[in-house]
């Protein structure tokens, strides 16, 4: 029996629930440490601010919402990772089904992202590339739904203004798809004369700014220290024209080793390659928007200022994907391959945890094998010989620092790099290397 034939809305809740349960207890069992981005992320929540020496402040928002409900659990934090990996995929079905407009396609497009290793391998470490990706899905849905209708709503646009800047705030290539979403809406009122400008639009823009203005003034504060640290990222620092031609290509040539699985996945699917792109069809104009603009957009940045694009930066530009080429491949997609596409699925799903667990296990000089509690341990061990009185704050960096902070009983504060300043406001403190602990 075709499993497809059952209701497909329970299918696609097992999936979830499924994804959910061995993305948690997976990495729960077999790593000893939380991952380095989460520890940081926890390391800034700690002590939040609107912005961090790498990143703006979602990531660190959400861990510490986390850490104030669970506390030092580790299970907590895959939690939240997978939290937002189905909520993201909640609305890439969603989408789907206005798109597609068939239940079965809609869930073999997002079947199809299991083949795509940023939704299944990376998602146990909750960083700034995961905490965008709900984001991501949530703009791309409700700018749809402004695109297709006659009618614009305050709500919609207030939606997307909103999910915009949380997106943004969570990690600032959110921008290219930002400015995707936007060049087509440009392009649609004021030169193609295909929709009627509304003062509504004008709501999304107000709504990101205005959400943006603590962090704006972070940054002026902190001499854009989080706009310095992506500038280095990048190699901007080292400028070469070469970098203008190499960086682009490999960038291209490392998009294309990640969508091997996914486009032999889809293969499985279709009775042959054949497609005929119609470019006044709304929706393949809208599809063609959110997913290829925002690769090119970065590609063309990527030409231009000779800076280096790193792969896991890409982590929420394939989400819709698979809407997008079951969209395109609609006519030749045949239902009868449908047992050999879910034997490679199901391979595929399982595959993943499977060699997680391995590299986890076999290998023992990860960032997820240090003994954080143990060290811990021993550091409370080492302050109770010449104080009574708990942890206040930790310096140093966000990994060793960081661990400290997460551990500890008395959850200090981590008070970055700033060892000399914050001294000197210290009533009591000890120095191991290069951490200090203490009291205010």
């Amino acid at each position: 029996m075709n499993v497809l034939n059952r209701n497909i809305n329970n299918i696609f809740l097992i999936f979830l629930f499924s994804h959910l349960i061995i993305w948690t207890l997976i990495p729960s069992l077999t790593n000893t440490n939380l991952p380095l981005d989460t520890i940081e992320a926890l390391a800034w929540g700690s002590n939040l601010d609107w912005g961090f020496n790498k990143h703006p402040p979602m990531s660190a928002f959400f861990s510490e919402v986390f850490f104030q409900i669970f506390g030092p659990q580790d299970w907590a934090y895959y939690l939240l990772s997978q939290i937002f990996v189905l909520i993201t995929f909640y609305f890439v079905f969603k989408f789907a089904n206005e798109i597609l407009e068939n239940t079965k396609l809609s869930l073999l497009s997002v079947f199809l992202l299991v083949s795509i290793y940023f939704y299944n391998f990376t998602t146990p470490e909750f960083n700034v590339n995961v905490c965008q990706l709900p984001f991501w899905s949530l703009v791309v849905y409700f700018s749809w739904r402004i695109y297709s209708s006659k009618d614009i709503k305050f709500k919609e646009c207030f939606l997307v203004g909103l999910f915009g800047a949380l997106g943004f705030l969570s990690k600032y290539l959110f921008i290219y798809l930002l400015a995707s979403v936007y060049l087509l809406f440009i392009y649609l009122i004021f030169f193609k004369k295909m929709k009627k400008f509304d003062f509504k639009y004008l709501i999304s823009i107000e709504v990101f700014l205005v959400l943006l203005i603590p962090h704006f003034i972070w940054l002026y504060q902190n001499d854009f220290i989080t706009i310095l640290y992506g500038i280095k990222r990048t190699g901007l620092e080292d400028p070469d024209i070469l970098n203008h031609i190499q960086y682009p290509v490999m960038f291209l040539i490392k998009q294309i080793g990640i969508l091997i699985p996914f486009f032999f996945l889809l293969w499985l699917l279709l009775k042959k390659i054949k497609f005929k792109l119609n470019y006044n069809d709304k929706k393949l104009i809208f599809l063609i928007t959110i997913n290829i603009l925002p690769i090119f957009l970065i590609l063309l940045t990527s030409i231009i200022t000779g800076s280096k694009v790193r792969t896991m930066w890409m982590t929420p530009f394939y989400l819709f994907f698979g809407v997008f080429f079951v969209y395109i491949f609609k006519l030749q997609i045949n239902l009868k391959k449908i047992n050999s596409f879910l034997y490679c699925f199901l391979f595929l799903f399982f595959l993943s945890p499977v060699l997680y667990s391995y590299i986890s296990i076999s290998q023992n000089e990860k960032r997820t094998d240090y003994p954080g509690k143990e060290i811990a341990k021993k550091t409370q061990e080492i302050w109770n010989k010449d104080f009574e009185k708990e942890i206040q704050f930790v310096t140093g960096d966000e990994w060793k620092a960081g661990n400290l902070s997460y551990h500890l009983k008395s959850r200090p504060v981590w008070e970055g790099f700033s060892k000399d300043e914050i001294l000197k406001k210290s009533s009591q403190f000890i120095c191991i290397d290069e951490i200090c602990l203490g009291r205010y």
